[in-house]
């Protein structure tokens, strides 16, 4: 089945252009291009034209949860009767098992699994094996240990309406890829039996499928609603994945529990008394679980055995259940660098446990991807790195940069200028109040906590509503400066790092840049372009740079964005186009009490049970920021408690 791409929007500005030459790199053999699409330019749009085309299968990396969120709803409108997948990690909380030697602390793992989430992991992986009509979303999750495919399709099995099997015959299958008997709650990864009707609901489907028996052969096969329990349609055929990526044949099991006890006696007479004492214990109680359930709480630490990889061989991953694929790595200039530390964090926490008998040497083994194993995939495919601000690797690796300039809003870049340090503080006052009479905001970005919180004190001394907004700021508490700044409760914000909160306020007609010549972290060429990118989605718009030299940086931002204003402003006569300020609603507010001092204990339980349907809400809408921050404050109310 074909990519069919639905839109009320033809390409526009360059988005035609990139399109036609992104595709001539992939027809020319390029392994990888770069499409370097300013701010407000429709990157995403330009991708999902280009998936139509290639007619692959496509897995698209972001750097953060939130990100994969967003595209994930967009490329869902684009492709309505394509797969459209999400993988991310399934977890709402997650506290990584860890051991502290300075402190003979050890940390248990504590995990609260989504179960959405998971469900969606699963649909993917599941997707990917049955089509190829197959979009997945991922975050850098994509990378981590997941069981191998072979075992996630070989032991699923399919059911045929008229084929001939007894129903404990089906109910053992069930049982041996992690399905879950239960006659009271029928939840994903689980089904129920009533007489000769199997009612199972797959971990990775939407609905249930009821399985309709006469004797020992099936009758129908009936997809039901999850809620309502009407039957929605009739299947010849279905075929069952199992209810969770790890899943392990029984002769398997078996091979490899022996290689566990051997390493174990291999590795105890390495250890102190105590350290030895502890692995054997709890190597022997896991070993115990799996030979009688087919699990244990931390299974994936014995994958190199289950899997029969040698030490030190890469993992399966997500990337594994693709065959001939696209990948789209979003924000590549944050994504790459993100990629290149996920297995140097997780090799040092695992060393601990290894070194102080928490766990077996094979536990390096459960891990992410290094990069250089990442970059296999990539070499053996075709790749596509999305940024408005390329880093060094996707320059020096891209066979070719596609720019993609001309935003379909007729928009322009704003302008640039660079005013003296001295009296700067005199000079924002006068642009911030011609910026409030005109009804628009101001953003201001320092380098220094201190001077945010001085100057927003100095500003509403001048009757200016102003807040600040820095690493101190809770997340959600951010999000809420955000949308009251937009709504006009304030007119100026003052920050540090203005990059990261992912700042889309088409109200926002001034930026002020403080100590822009002071060369480094936020000041460099790449940081000051996406600062100033955060003021191209209001045509009255201007940022100045206050700084007492014109270092290379300032120099490289100016003359990249004044090239992009020339070539904007030539597409704007030449097709007759009057830029107009981008129409963004405001989001409606997430109902939070902020501080809880006031509230009496006793009414603090009911509170708790509030937030957390609040967060679990927020957490299906795929809000993950809220749901985060969410469940800090519930974090905060239980530790009051105690």
């Amino acid at each position: 089945m074909d990519f069919k791409l639905k839109s009320d929007f033809k390409p526009r500005g360059s988005q035609p252009e990139a399109i036609d030459r992104l595709m001539d790199g992939i027809k020319k053999g390029l392994k990888y291009q770069t499409l370097l699409g300013v701010t407000g330019s429709g990157k995403t749009f330009t991708i999902a034209n280009v998936i139509e085309k290639v007619k692959k299968s496509t897995l698209v990396i972001a750097h953060n949860k939130t990100l994969a969120a967003q595209l994930y709803s967009e490329f869902k409108e684009f492709f309505p009767d394509n797969k459209v997948e999400f993988f991310v990690s399934y977890y709402d909380y997650y506290q990584p098992e860890s051991y502290i030697p300075q402190r003979d602390q050890y940390i248990e793992k504590d995990a609260q699994i989504n179960p959405k989430i998971e469900q969606m992991r699963l649909e993917a992986t599941a997707s990917l094996m049955m089509q190829k009509d197959v979009i997945v979303i991922a975050s850098v999750s994509a990378i981590y240990s997941v069981g191998r495919p072979d075992y996630f399709e070989g032991m699923g099995f399919e059911l045929k309406k008229g084929a001939k099997i007894n129903r404990d015959d089906i109910l053992e299958k069930l049982v041996n890829i992690q399905y879950q008997r239960n006659e009271f709650e029928l939840v994903p990864g689980r089904f129920r039996v009533k007489g000769d009707t199997i009612d199972l609901f797959p971990g990775y489907y939407h609905n249930m499928v009821r399985i309709e028996m006469f004797g020992d052969e099936i009758e129908r096969l009936v997809e039901v609603d999850k809620i309502t329990g009407k039957e929605i349609n009739e299947k010849d055929n279905y075929y069952v994945f199992p209810a969770r990526h790890f899943v392990i044949p029984e002769d398997v099991i078996s091979n490899s529990i022996k290689n566990i006890r051997k390493d174990l006696d291999k590795r105890l007479p390495q250890l102190e008394m105590v350290e030895a004492h502890r692995l054997k214990q709890r190597t022997l109680y896991d070993i115990d679980m799996i030979e009688e359930t087919g699990f244990c709480k931390g299974i994936e630490n014995y994958s190199v055995y289950f899997d029969g990889r040698k030490p030190g061989e890469r993992p399966y991953s997500l990337l594994d259940y693709f065959k001939d694929f696209l990948i789209v790595i979003d924000e590549s200039h944050q994504t790459i660098p993100q990629l290149h530390g996920m297995y140097n964090g997780d090799y040092s926490r695992k060393k601990n446990l290894i070194d102080f008998g928490f766990r077996l040497p094979s536990a390096f083994d459960n891990r992410p991807l290094k990069f250089e194993e990442f970059e296999i995939y990539m070499r053996n495919n075709k790749v596509i790195f999305v940024s408005a601000t390329p880093g060094p690797y996707e320059r020096i690796e891209s066979g070719r940069i596609v720019e993609q300039i001309i935003r379909p809003t007729g928009l322009i870049d704003p302008e640039v200028e660079v005013r003296p340090s001295k009296g700067q503080v005199e000079d924002i006052v006068i642009e911030i109040e011609r910026v409030i009479f005109r009804g628009d905001r101001v953003l201001l970005t320092t380098l220094t906590k201190r001077l945010a919180e001085e100057l927003t004190e100095f500003l509403a001394e001048k009757k200016i509503r102003t807040r600040y907004m820095h690493s101190e700021i809770e997340t959600l508490e951010r999000t809420e400066i955000i949308r009251e700044l937009r709504l006009g409760s304030f007119d100026v914000l003052v920050g540090i790092n203005l990059l990261r909160e992912g700042l889309d306020i088409p109200e926002v007609g001034f930026i002020g840049i403080l100590d822009a010549d002071k060369e480094g972290f936020l000041r460099d060429t790449k940081s000051l372009i996406q600062i100033i990118g955060r003021a191209a989605r209001n045509v009255n718009s201007k940022v100045v740079l206050y700084g007492d030299k014109l270092t290379d940086s300032m120099k490289g931002a100016i003359a990249e964005t004044n090239r992009r204003r020339q070539l904007q402003q030539a597409y704007n006569e030449r097709e007759g186009i009057t830029p107009q300020t981008i129409i963004k609603p405001v989001k409606e507010k997430l109902v939070i009490v902020k501080d809880t001092k006031h509230i009496p204990k006793k009414d603090v339980p009911s509170m708790i049970k509030n937030i957390e349907k609040e967060m679990y809400k927020m957490a299906d809408q795929l809000d993950f920021e809220a749901a985060i921050m969410l469940r800090e404050q519930v974090k905060r109310l239980k530790e009051r408690l105690r």
